[in-house]
């Protein structure tokens, strides 16, 4: 049976993304698509629907002329109950969809895909251990068994017990073949002297890449290299209708000479339905639900220059954070919880010495997507054990502060 598919044209505006989320919550299939895209391109994906979103008044008029309905819509007509009764309508009333699709079919579709592109050839995974590269290993690894080589770059950025994890997560218990490199004292060598968060994420990437490149110089011929970017990643970091507000470092920080074709099976999907391919594909609860981790690492979480020291005592008191978040049962509640050092120190006083001592910045949100988000508004009594653990254990932190700014106006992350 054909697949039903709704096209969403972007005409930008920061909520136009989530129009295609909705449509995907009512069991059909949606893509987005910039409103500039080729009519050749449009007719050629054989959509059911067109729905324009952010604006439409430099719609081509060649859009209302191929014969499916069209629905001009907004984020603010679609948040409330007649917006969501308004689109309802659309796709099954006057489209007359079926409104059939599950992520299981995206799951075989993709794995049916993946099998034709690579073909007898190996490929490369860079693993990072979090939601989004763990899932499109696994899919992959569905899809092309043990010509899949998976490679975890230790950058020195990441979280307490991290490598650790990952290691036994995928060696043992997934069964993957996983090559594991330490390379943390090339990435602060890069970061070295760095301030700019943009330049940050750029050099991390293309340090990621030159790693990659090395490692499939040693395991023979690669052609195809997986990544877990998601639909996110690519809006922040620019298109045709969103201007780029961080670069993710596999999207924006990717070098132009890279040795590599790409695979990205979930580039199309946001992280709740990344997490529901998790779970069909069995992977463990500890992994589908570990809190969204940025590919930089604590590298973007500590603020302009990177070194080891900061990023030792940023390390120490990150972890407390998340103790203290999954003590509380908060784990799923809360989208992300961490912390971030800023680069400023203040005084202050500790066994009654003067201190001169960096603050840490405790952020905890809570999102469906990381399109938006809204402040967890965590007990007060769970903020105040983790400051007296932050300034009891971390040596070189003496101020705790709580970051109380929603997305929009903030980011997520600090950088």
């Amino acid at each position: 049976m054909e697949k039903e598919l709704v096209i969403v044209l972007d005409f930008g505006g920061q909520y136009n993304q989530l129009i295609a989320r909705r449509v995907r919550e009512l069991s059909v299939y949606s893509e987005v698509l910039p409103y500039d895209s080729s009519l050749e391109e449009i007719r050629g994906k054989n959509p059911k629907a067109i729905i324009l979103t952010g604006g439409s008044a430099s719609v081509n008029p060649g859009v209302l002329e191929l014969g499916v309905p069209v629905l001009e819509i907004d984020y603010n007509t679609i948040k409330n109950n007649t917006g969501e009764d308004r689109l309802r309508s659309f796709l099954f009333k006057v489209v007359g969809l079926r409104g059939d699709w599950q992520m299981s079919d995206f799951i075989d579709e993709t794995i049916v895909d993946i099998k034709e592109k690579v073909g007898d050839k190996k490929v490369l995974c860079g693993l990072s251990g979090g939601v989004d590269s763990s899932v499109a290993a696994a899919l992959v690894h569905k899809a092309v068994g043990d010509q899949l080589v998976c490679v975890y770059v230790d950058t020195g950025l990441m979280r307490k017990g991290e490598s650790e994890e990952i290691i036994k997560t995928f060696q043992e218990q997934m069964k993957m073949n996983l090559v594991f490199v330490p390379a943390a004292e090339r990435f602060l060598k890069r970061l070295q002297g760095v301030t700019d968060p943009e330049r940050k994420r750029k050099i991390i990437g293309e340090e990621f890449i030159r790693v990659f490149e090395e490692e499939k110089a040693k395991l023979g011929e690669i052609d195809y290299l997986v990544q877990g970017t998601i639909y996110p990643d690519i809006v922040e970091s620019g298109t045709s209708t969103a201007p780029t507000i961080k670069s993710h470092h596999n999207v924006g920080g990717l070098p132009e000479d890279m040795d590599f074709k790409l695979i990205e099976p979930l580039r199309l999907l946001f992280k709740d339905e990344v997490r529901v391919i998790g779970e069909i594909l069995n992977i463990s609860p500890e992994i589908v639900w570990r809190q969204p981790f940025p590919g930089p690492g604590l590298g973007v979480r500590v603020l302009e220059e990177v070194t080891k020291e900061k990023v030792d005592i940023l390390r120490e008191a990150d972890a407390i954070v998340r103790e203290e978040i999954k003590k509380a049962g908060l784990e799923r509640e809360i989208w992300q919880a961490f912390a971030v050092l800023p680069p400023v120190r203040s005084v202050g006083v500790k066994n009654g010495a003067r201190t001169y001592a960096y603050p840490i910045i405790i952020r905890a949100v809570i999102s469906d997507d990381a399109m938006t988000a809204e402040v967890a508004k965590l007990p007060w009594e769970l903020l105040q054990k983790m400051v007296r653990r932050i300034i009891a254990e971390v040596d070189g932190i003496n101020r705790v502060a709580y970051d109380i700014t929603s997305k929009p106006p903030g980011t997520i992350e600090w950088e």
